[in-house]
């Protein structure tokens, strides 16, 4: 077996992965391959649940919004979704409106929304194809449910960590 600093370096870009730090870069290639394999898990689930029409966006946008039965404003999906541009939400929720998975209350100035019965329906569907064709998979890749809690939580503070650069990068 070679040794960490032998082993061929898997990663998306060679001139990023030069020197000091070159994990860093094999951690990004390998963010890069598993957000698109879930962005298309996550599609082809949806159109098994019978709403293949969905952007990856839109799907976690339902999710969110279903989560624990409780209704959103647009900056708390936004929050909660780690994401700064709005206007994708924004037309994420109409268009999630507009095919009645959601509903919307304006009040004030600020507009809530909660998912349809429709919409439920389908966060339930999902959900069991989910179980069927993921979850009952995951013991036969031998990480364990306190595995799959260490890495979600090493993905929160790296999270944390980009967070910090990126508003490091905007003052330069």
């Amino acid at each position: 077996m070679s040794s960490p600093a032998n082993r061929r370096r898997i990663v998306s870009s060679r001139h990023l992965a030069e020197g000091e730090g070159w994990e860093a870069s094999e951690f990004e290639y390998g963010l890069i391959i598993a957000y698109n394999a879930f962005s298309r898990w996550m599609q082809r689930c949806m159109a098994a649940a019978g709403m293949p029409e969905l952007s990856a966006l839109e799907i976690l946008v339902l999710h969110n919004t279903n989560h624990r039965d409780r209704e959103k404003r647009l900056t708390d999906i936004s929050f909660l979704l780690n994401m700064e541009d709005s206007h994708t939400i924004n037309y994420a929720l109409r268009k999630l409106r507009n095919l009645d998975l959601l509903t919307s209350e304006k009040r004030g100035k600020e507009v809530f929304y909660r998912t349809s019965d429709a919409g439920r329906k389908l966060c339930e569907r999902y959900r069991k194809i989910r179980n069927q064709c993921l979850i009952e998979g995951i013991p036969g890749t031998g990480i364990t449910g306190e595995e799959f809690s260490k890495i979600a939580t090493s993905l929160r503070s790296l999270s944390g960590h980009y967070d910090q650069a990126s508003r490091a990068a905007s003052s330069l």
